[in-house]
């Protein structure tokens, strides 16, 4: 795989990251870490991890920590061929300093993520979500403060709008503090509400490392009109966490197969080959239960969309409206 820029964090990136939501349950830590070389061994050098990811057993306020622990192991032997991101800020535990963006909270969870790691350093820290009740110039600090102390290298942003990571680089300039380098957000051919938001993140050298580019796997093809989703999927698994297949979904998807049935590529490639061509794109975080997902993620690398398909996926998944230019016409 041809490696990317990660932003202007001088890091370069494989074009597909491993995502670890689900290591813990439904995959254990054996299989996990096996998943993890094999990913290595494949060329992808980008793991991405958060402090409250346990797969499947997580719940609000639950302490989080089986992921990063998994991944530490899994890598112990060859930090030096991967880049590390792992995320801070969701609640990983009841009481009001366990969650958010203060001081307080990141420069103790940046320490446990580091113990957990078994690393000296992350190479990507991202903030998870914004924190309404925190001013982002104390975030921004404490971000400054793990980078001269580092604990970490660069820092990101997950789940924050254009606007947001906007004030974040006027705060940076203002007060001399790092710029973010990388946006994470849900972004695929079936969720384009933050579509407006790339090119922005193109003109500020912010990379955009999309979550759920397969849409849980709605995008590979493997759930069909009329039928009981496959055993071991996670509509089968984890229900709620998968969007209600209705009649107007599988219109989309049975378009959208169509078109990658007549370049002879599955579903998935299709589907990871599209996110790749948009805008700002550094790398797709995929999530995988088997070293064949991995395989058909790496290979999604190489598939060229056609030129005309563009036109025709915008028709089945629109993206967002956006206010005609009365100046100069078009968008």
């Amino acid at each position: 795989m041809q490696l990317r820029e990660l932003g202007s964090s001088g890091l370069l990136v494989s074009p597909i990251t491993l995502g670890t939501m689900t290591f813990g349950t439904p995959v254990p830590e054996k299989e996990a870490i096996e998943l993890t070389h094999a990913a290595i061994d494949l060329g992808i050098n980008f793991i991405d991890t958060a402090n409250v990811y346990e797969g499947y057993s997580r719940y609000l306020g639950s302490p989080g920590g089986v992921a990063e622990e998994i991944v530490g192991k899994a890598i112990q032997d060859r930090r030096d061929k991967v880049i590390l991101a792992t995320k801070v800020g969701a609640p990983v535990g009841p009481g009001p300093q366990d969650r958010g963006l203060s001081a307080s909270h990141i420069l103790r969870e940046v320490d446990h993520s580091l113990q957990r790691l078994k690393t000296d350093y992350i190479d990507l820290y991202i903030i998870h979500w914004p924190d309404k009740h925190v001013p982002l110039e104390v975030t921004l600090n404490a971000m400054e403060t793990a980078v001269r102390q580092g604990k970490i290298r660069s820092f990101g942003a997950s789940n924050h709008a254009a606007w947001q990571l906007c004030e974040m680089l006027w705060l940076a300039d203002k007060h001399h503090l790092p710029h973010v380098v990388s946006s994470q957000i849900p972004f695929s051919l079936l969720r384009r509400e933050f579509h407006h938001d790339l090119k922005f993140c193109e003109k500020h050298k912010i990379g955009v490392t999309p979550y759920q580019p397969l849409q849980c796997g709605l995008l590979t093809g493997k759930y069909k009109r009329g039928s009981a989703p496959p055993a071991g999927s996670r509509a089968d698994e984890k229900p709620e966490w998968i969007w209600q297949q209705d009649g107007p979904l599988f219109d989309k998807l049975e378009a959208i197969q169509a078109l990658a049935d007549s370049i002879d590529t599955p579903m998935a490639q299709y589907s990871l080959a599209w996110a790749l061509t948009q805008p700002a794109m550094s790398s797709l975080v995929v999530g995988v239960k088997s070293k064949a997902q991995i395989e058909d993620a790496v290979n999604a690398a190489t598939v060229t969309i056609p030129e005309d398909h563009f036109a025709k996926l915008d028709e089945i998944c629109p993206p967002p409206w956006q206010q005609p230019d009365p100046m100069r016409g078009g968008m």
